[in-house]
């Protein structure tokens, strides 16, 4: 073999090394950041559904102002809702506006990953008909600079729908 086929050859097997190390370098660094993403993101979440089972606060007051919320399944509020307004004036703020003593969630579970913040979570409450109210959900929460940006809510639809046809709202 030409002393200069081994040099590229050499040459090659350097280059690959050395950016295999780099590319390795930066991985713990970004695991690093992706880890304390997590975590920051997971308590914030964590907070204010403390103070939402307080009654001092709820996990919408992280909501983006242009943050999209998407009901998924079939329940009569199952639709994407573009902006925190929409939502809280289409959902929330007619929910409330229905029950007697306010919902009180029971964190099962957070999950943490990246960007993502899933809670698994009971609530119950009773509603104006002085029926129990008692639902279990899923939301992932997908965070940017402390705010949910997108959010999907998953939860007992019948349950939903019922409460929702049985109970109408105050105004």
């Amino acid at each position: 073999m030409p002393s200069f086929m081994k040099y590229l050859g050499r040459a090659f097997v350097g280059g690959l090394l050395a950016s295999t190390l780099a590319a390795l370098a930066v991985k713990p660094a970004a695991a690093q950041v992706s880890s304390e993403t997590q975590q920051r993101n997971r308590a914030l979440v964590q907070s204010r559904f403390d103070a939402w089972s307080n009654g001092t606060g709820s996990p919408f007051e992280l909501l983006a102002e242009d943050a999209r919320w998407t009901i998924e399944g079939n329940s009569v509020a199952s639709r994407t809702y573009p902006s925190k307004e929409d939502f809280m004036q289409a959902v929330i703020r007619p929910f409330n506006a229905r029950m007697k003593a306010p919902l009180k969630p029971a964190v099962r579970n957070i999950y943490a990953d990246r960007d993502t913040v899933v809670v698994f979570f009971d609530a119950r409450g009773t509603a104006l008909d002085g029926r129990p109210y008692v639902n279990t959900y899923a939301w992932f929460l997908e965070m940017r600079a402390g705010q949910i940006v997108r959010a999907s809510a998953f939860f007992d639809a019948i349950e939903f729908n019922d409460f929702w046809a049985r109970v109408a709202p105050t105004d």
